[in-house]
């Protein structure tokens, strides 16, 4: 059952990069800033994944990332999810991560599983939202 929406985050695509395109389908790795909150801290967060087309073209990828706050709060995070590409040039992810951390205030995520959508404008805009399962 999804609990309480526990972040949200705005930022940009940085860089994207081929990594194969063997088999007819292709393996990208892309990487990422943004800002937002976390269990109500301000936060800026950097992170990459990789992401590969499935045999019915959907993606499938993994990532992973670190969210700092202002005052030197950190926690760390590993996630997988599953895509695809809009007409647009859009991409949409739906997925889940877990976070590490020794910062009080987010020692909750330490036992946590979190689910998020994750979208990519054709722009490079992208746009999270993160949820407690619960």
């Amino acid at each position: 059952m999804l609990g309480e929406q526990i972040g949200e985050s705005r930022g940009k695509r940085t860089a994207r990069r081929v990594l194969t395109t063997d088999g007819g389908g292709f393996k990208v790795e892309v990487s990422f800033e943004s800002t937002g909150k976390l269990l109500g801290s301000d936060t800026y967060e950097i992170g990459t994944y990789w992401s590969a087309t499935r045999p019915d073209g959907s993606l499938y990828g993994e990532g992973q990332g670190v969210v700092l706050t202002p005052d030197g709060g950190m926690a760390t995070w590993k996630g997988a999810g599953v895509g695809k590409i809009q007409t647009t040039g859009a991409i949409s992810y739906r997925g889940a991560i877990y976070y590490s951390t020794a910062t009080p205030k987010f020692a909750r995520l330490n036992a946590v599983a979190a689910v998020f959508e994750f979208e990519v404008d054709p722009e490079g805009n992208t746009h999270s939202k993160l949820w407690e399962w619960k």
